[in-house]
């Protein structure tokens, strides 16, 4: 299932009901109301985001489970087994706040009038009762009560168990799906507790009032899950209230929405399974025989009907007038409850404010003076700290201030003290070298001299020779 919320609902009809629970995606099918489905299995196809598992609960008791839907405001399916048969006796009807309203505190069913105005988008995803008053539609039961001992009956009038049914047709569905259930199916089932029945309705796009919509068809699915098992299918239309046609649970699924598979495995199909099956169809058709030709209640009908007609003619403007009377009150009364308790929220809600913005107030004064009471020791202590790094930092200037000043006559006085060193004991190294090179340059010009008279000699010597013939040895 797509739906994402998850939380508790109390289907409370009288004081005592326990926690009914929407399921959510994250759980496996109705939770611990698996157990009305054969195999703990619950029908597979239904997976719309506006299908919600509802696991309705009394006395701390799970009962029943629907998938309601919240686009067509009714039930899709109510999956029940038979207890046994109870007198019907109609108690009130009550509202599931957290359809609407998943974040509201309230987790009972409760009455209307005790939460107009508390509730947000009351009714947007429930019928509420007004949606039928004034209407030609009463609140059909799909999981009728007749079939339920006293607990589990007062646990089927929630309105997510009803769908608009003209009178006659509501008590037609009741009486067809009572005979069939305990004439037909009920006998040839031999384990009782494991007869799992589906009730549903396929919607139409009528509406009532624009919002609940009016089946097109009622349903009632059946599966014996014992030795000898079988499965069998139901059909009512609302065009016609004496209709009763039986068919196999595969060809009521294809009636239904696409891919639906009410039961999972295979119930019913057995070989051994026949002769109860055309058993229970033989009892349905008797029962739909035993309708059409006339039953004690026909025959009854039939002799009051004239009076009946006359009757309901007289009666009928009177009926309406009543119920739109109803209709007003019923308006006035939740008009002046919201009334008050929008009264009642305003001035709370001021009174409210006031108190909470004079309590603000006085927790962020004495947040503030507290800070400041702390902070005192603290910042005197920094400005002490910052007094004595000033007066550190005015001494180190001071002396900074002092060596550079000094700096500049001592060492001029230095360099002046040490010229008359540099200089005239500079004196007699400067003669020496001077000496030096005054010898060095007659020694240089005596030895160029010599050589320049050797070279002189040298060359006469040559040519002397070249030139000269030569002597004796002697000469």
């Amino acid at each position: 299932m797509k739906t994402s919320v998850v939380f508790l609902l109390c289907l409370s009809v009288f004081p005592g009901f326990s926690q009914g629970r929407v399921v959510g995606e994250d759980e496996t099918g109705f939770a611990e109301c698996n157990v009305f489905f054969p195999g703990q299995f619950p029908p597979e196809g239904f997976t719309e985001p506006f299908h919600v598992k509802i696991c309705q609960r009394y006395n701390k008791e799970p009962r029943f489970a629907t998938l309601y839907s919240t686009k067509d405001k009714i039930p899709l399916y109510s999956a029940f087994k038979y207890t046994k048969a109870a007198q019907n006796e109609e108690v009130n009807w009550l509202v599931e706040p957290q359809i609407d309203d998943p974040e509201n505190d309230l987790h009972e069913m409760v009455h209307e009038a005790d939460i107009v105005g508390t509730v947000t988008n009351l009714g947007a995803n429930q019928a509420l009762t007004s949606d039928y008053v004034g209407s030609d539609y009463e609140r059909g039961l799909l999981n009728p009560s007749l079939l339920n001992e006293e607990d589990f009956q007062m646990a089927t009038y929630t309105l997510t168990n009803a769908v608009p049914l003209s009178p006659s047709l509501s008590k037609s569905w009741h009486r067809d799906v009572g005979r069939v259930v305990e004439q037909a199916l009920v006998p040839h089932c031999s384990k009782k507790d494991h007869l799992y029945l589906l009730a549903g309705a396929i919607p139409s796009s009528i509406r009532v009032k624009g919002k609940v919509s009016v089946p097109e068809t009622l349903w009632l699915a059946a599966c014996c899950d014992a030795l000898e098992g079988w499965s069998l299918g139901l059909v009512k239309k609302m065009n016609d209230e004496n209709s009763l046609e039986d068919l196999t649970v595969g060809e009521l699924e294809k009636q239904l929405l696409a891919g639906v598979h009410l039961f999972k495995g295979n119930c019913g199909v057995d070989n051994k399974s026949q002769e109860k099956t055309k058993a229970i169809l033989q009892a349905v058709s008797q029962i739909r025989s035993g309708e059409r030709v006339g039953t004690s209640d026909n025959q009854e009908a039939k002799g009051s009907g004239l009076v009946r007609r006359v009757a309901g003619i007289i009666a009928t403007p009177f009926i309406k007038l009543l119920e739109l009377l109803i209709y007003v009150f019923v308006e006035l009364v939740k008009f002046v409850f919201y009334f008050l308790w929008l009264v009642i929220k305003r001035v709370g809600g001021t009174v409210l404010d006031g108190v909470y913005s004079l309590w603000t107030g006085v927790v962020s004064y004495l947040k503030a003076i507290s800070m400041v009471l702390i902070r005192i020791p603290y910042d005197v202590g920094r400005v002490i700290i910052n007094i004595f790094l000033g007066f550190v930092q005015i001494v180190q200037d001071v002396a900074f201030l002092t060596y550079r000043i000094l700096r500049i006559p001592v060492g001029f006085v230095l360099h002046l003290a040490a010229f008359p060193y540099h200089t005239i004991c500079a004196i007699p190294s400067v003669l020496k070298d001077v000496a030096t090179g005054i010898g060095g340059t007659f020694s240089l010009v005596i030895d160029a001299t010599a050589a320049l008279l050797h070279g002189f000699y040298y060359l006469a010597g040559h040519i002397v020779k070249r030139f000269v013939p030569k002597g004796s040895s002697d000469d």
